[in-house]
């Protein structure tokens, strides 16, 4: 038999329905603990995750600082260069 099929027997006195409702919401509230615990781990390996991303983040950050630093000191001896064999070529 199915579970949605199962019958379940509803209890006659009011004590009787009273302790299976307290029996039902004390499982309910250890599924809810179980899953609040749970939700507690994701968040913090999500916590984790988003941290080491930051962390890559202002790697590439420096990296495209330093990238730009090195651009700017290449294009500045290339213009020297250019000065260079611009006043060699005029001298032959």
């Amino acid at each position: 038999m199915a579970e949605a099929d199962t019958i379940i027997s509803f209890p006659q006195s009011s004590d009787a329905r009273l302790r299976v409702a307290l029996r039902q919401l004390d499982a309910a509230l250890d599924e809810q603990r179980t899953a609040i615990a749970a939700f507690r781990r994701e968040l913090a390996i999500l916590s984790g995750a988003v941290a080491h991303l930051g962390s890559s983040a202002a790697d590439l950050h420096a990296s495209l600082g330093d990238a730009a630093e090195e651009t700017t000191r290449a294009r500045d001896a290339a213009k020297v260069l250019a000065v260079t064999a611009a006043t060699m070529g005029h001298m032959t």
